[in-house]
């Protein structure tokens, strides 16, 4: 368990017992790719895999953390004026938030961390959303100035925008802190509204692990992000959530031809997105499946962010569900999950096929989690 684990590595290296204890949960989106730092709409839910914070004040003013996912490793911050990167990869997610923190005016103190996760790294299931939100939650909570859950969100994109380079939108860190039990949250990227979707009692989230792990900060994602960008320049348009498909087609002389493609996945995946809420709200399982397959295949022609090991998973993860449901690749790309939803009497079909008919690049079997919807940010008992 996260908590015992996070517990006992702060016992280990501090000596003493925590005060403060609390999680953050990673999160699968069913469908909307790419949409949200195009102020358009997602559709994720918040999963139970997450980080645990153990944390308490620290006399001296610094910050000293300590991460049981890479044998203890520890990471000690002065916490100068000036943010300063960590030789250690995960503790810049960490030292960016608390950066952001005290840049808002957030009176940050010193403080003891440990950390703990089951959110597999390079998933596309926001393990970096899920220890921003964590440490932030936690930080907050040591300073007694409690944050609302969208604040809390957007300082941590902030952090991983500034402070990691990976110019992602809203959607990981906000399911994150807002996610709701057994729901699903269509959330507009522009207002950040989030609107809970009861998930369907009798429907299942299988995620499957294509054994490709991605990492995209300051690489194919910034590029598809610049490219995006470039389209609503053209268009003249604030972002391409204020595109629909007739714009798109009038417009596009003058565009390159990757910029055309990059937009016609957003325009076409907002829309997916909002009949998708609607699919979902009615227990429309069937309509469901299409639309997800069309993202699918909107994510590998249009926006070029598959690769030919999940493209293989989800068509076989899809034929599995029957026609009841439906599979896609979720998270940012170029490797990391494919996401199922379907009936639950087709999760053994779905399983059997996994583990019969896919092999990773490497040789080894998929790892698969059949996850349940959980709350967002919070403390733990």
């Amino acid at each position: 368990m996260n908590a015992d684990r996070a517990r006992a590595a702060f016992e280990r290296a501090f000596g003493q017992a925590p005060d403060v204890l609390v999680r953050a949960p990673g999160r699968v989106n069913l469908i909307g790719e790419h949409t949200d730092y195009n102020d358009g709409f997602v559709l994720p839910c918040a999963i139970d895999r997450d980080t645990v914070v153990a944390a308490s004040l620290a006399q001296d003013g610094a910050l000293h953390c300590v991460a049981a996912d890479f044998a203890d490793e520890r990471d000690d911050w002065a916490m100068a004026a000036e943010y300063e990167a960590s030789m250690f990869g995960w503790a810049n997610y960490v030292r960016g938030v608390v950066a952001v923190l005290a840049d808002n005016d957030i009176a940050v103190p010193g403080a003891r961390l440990a950390i703990a996760g089951d959110v597999p790294l390079g998933s596309g299931l926001s393990s970096s959303a899920s220890l921003e939100v964590a440490v932030g939650h936690a930080i907050a909570t040591l300073a007694g100035h409690p944050l609302d859950p969208t604040r809390l969100a957007q300082f941590a994109q902030r952090a991983e925008n500034v402070h990691v380079g990976m110019q992602c939108g809203i959607m990981d860190q906000l399911i994150s802190a807002r996610g709701v039990a057994g729901h699903a949250l269509l959330i507009d990227c522009r207002g950040l509204d989030c609107a809970p979707i009861p998930m369907p009692v009798d429907a299942a989230v299988v995620i499957a692990h294509s054994g490709v792990r991605h990492t995209h900060a300051g690489g194919e994602y910034n590029d598809r992000r610049a490219q995006c960008d470039e389209a609503a320049a053209h268009y003249g348009v604030a972002a391409l959530r204020d595109l629909d498909v007739d714009g798109l087609e009038r417009g596009k002389a003058g565009l390159s031809d990757i910029a055309y493609r990059r937009a016609r996945h957003v325009v076409t995946e907002n829309a997916r997105t909002l009949a998708a809420a609607d699919a979902l709200a009615t227990g429309d399982l069937v309509a469901m499946g299409r639309l997800m397959a069309q993202s699918h295949a909107s994510m590998r022609d249009d926006f070029a962010i598959t690769v030919p090991a999940i493209d293989r998973l989800a068509a076989l993860m899809d034929t599995a569900t029957g026609g009841m449901g439906g599979a896609r690749m979720t998270g940012g790309g170029f490797g990391g999950c494919v996401v199922a939803l379907t009936a639950r009497d087709r999760v053994d079909t779905v399983l059997s096929a996994i583990a019969g008919q896919y092999e990773a690049p490497d040789g080894t079997a998929a790892e698969v989690f059949v996850c349940r919807t959980t709350d967002g940010a919070g403390s733990v008992s």
